[in-house]
């Protein structure tokens, strides 16, 4: 049975017959042809982060801070990447970030239609955007039988709120992703110089309009007033949650519920002692808040308060060499956004497919090479912290 390193040899094969890969083999490829492809502001959006994106550039440059240890006379000839995460059995532990902007990524408009499909292609999970250009409905149509999540930006309108976790049930996503930082928005230079916010356009809003709560705020039908949509949206989108909002959400499904934007172990344990199913490590990839930690750094110390329950992360995330070193600092499931978005941006479907499969390929080609046949011999002893790396965690 091949392995997810194959994919290396497929290539090379093509080559053979004069083929060689149409998108770029690395992130800095990728982001390059990207550029050029998505319209400017659509691009800064995406490539953008807080203030003068320090956080953003310390989250990809953190995983520099460490080494993994090769052991060799392993004879790793397979490896198992698979994973159990809340009763679901998944051939990696890659999972597609939630990216509010999949739709208008895409030639099309419906990224994240494509962005399903991947998923259904590769059986990388994908955690669905409340914020989404088809309804969420359609979008788990597209996943096959690849699981997905659903990621609840929480409205201030409670009702709203329930309809829209109902609704991910009814249509099959296996867990809700409350994420936390994001109920205002972080300042943002390269949006602001462009004074662009997609959503105040009337992006990414399909699952406000389909919603029958949603609707029945409106003074008319979504179709009869755009810019009432937006207004209304506008009014209820940000709700800044508090540790006694936990036990009301946790009342809204039976589903895993997961906590996003948790980097300090002590919420960590606030959110296990509140009921939540798991925790997801991450800063949103430095597009919310400048001058803060990497999130890597945070990982270790969540991972330990976490005591067993899940962790999923992201941030900062650009090879597959990055996602193993994630995996050895402890994460359950490590979750990819921008290198996929641009590979969207390029080739719809098939660009997402071809994002997953290279990353998955490295993690899988360095295992072998390094002596880890399986997730759980990437342990905190397979890294070293080194010179020069920046300070420990």
């Amino acid at each position: 049975m091949g392995g997810f390193g194959d994919y290396q040899l497929e290539i090379y094969l093509d080559g053979l017959r004069g083929v060689v890969p149409s998108l770029p083999m690395d992130f800095d490829g990728l982001a390059e042809r990207a550029r050029a492809a998505m319209p400017p502001s659509v691009w800064s959006y995406v490539a953008g982060g807080a203030g003068d994106e320090g956080t953003q550039r310390a989250n990809a440059r953190a995983f520099e801070a460490w080494g993994l240890v090769p052991r060799m006379m392993v004879g790793a000839t397979e490896r198992d990447l698979g994973v159990d995460l809340f009763g679901m059995t998944l051939p990696s532990p890659l999972f597609l970030a939630p990216v509010g902007v999949l739709g208008i990524c895409a030639q099309d408009g419906h990224g994240d239609l494509a962005t399903a499909r991947a998923a259904a292609r590769t059986g990388v999970p994908m955690v669905a955007s409340t914020l989404s250009e088809d309804p969420m409905e359609e979008v788990a149509a597209q996943l096959g039988g690849t699981p997905g999540l659903f990621q609840l930006y929480t409205p201030t309108d409670r009702a709203l709120a329930e309809s829209l976790v109902h609704r991910a049930e009814a249509a099959g996503y296996r867990g809700i992703v409350v994420t936390l930082d994001t109920w205002v928005t972080g300042w943002r230079p390269r949006d602001l110089a462009t004074a662009n916010f997609p959503q105040l356009r009337g992006h990414a809003l399909a699952n406000y309009t389909s919603d029958p709560v949603f609707r029945r705020l409106l003074p008319g039908t979504p179709e009869e007033d755009p810019e009432a949509v937006v207004a209304q949206w506008a009014g209820i989108f940000g709700n800044p949650l508090t540790w006694d909002d936990l036990p009301w959400l946790r009342s809204l499904t039976d589903l895993p519920l997961l906590l996003k934007g948790i980097c300090h172990p002590e919420d960590v344990r606030r959110a296990r002692d509140g009921g939540a199913d798991g925790v997801y490590c991450s800063n949103h990839g430095g597009r919310q808040a400048n001058g803060g930690l990497p999130a890597l750094a945070a990982l270790p110390a969540v991972v330990a308060a976490a005591d067993g329950m899940p962790v999923l992360f992201d941030s900062g995330v650009r090879s597959g060499a990055d996602v193993v070193k994630a995996l050895a600092l402890g994460a359950t499931a490590v979750g990819v956004g921008r290198p996929y978005v641009y590979g969207l941006a390029l080739g719809g479907a098939d660009g997402v497919v071809h994002v997953l499969r290279s990353l998955l390929a490295e993690a899988d080609l360095i295992m072998a090479v390094d002596g880890y046949p399986t997730l759980s011999d990437l342990t905190p002893k397979s890294l070293i912290h080194l010179p020069g790396g920046g300070a420990l965690p």
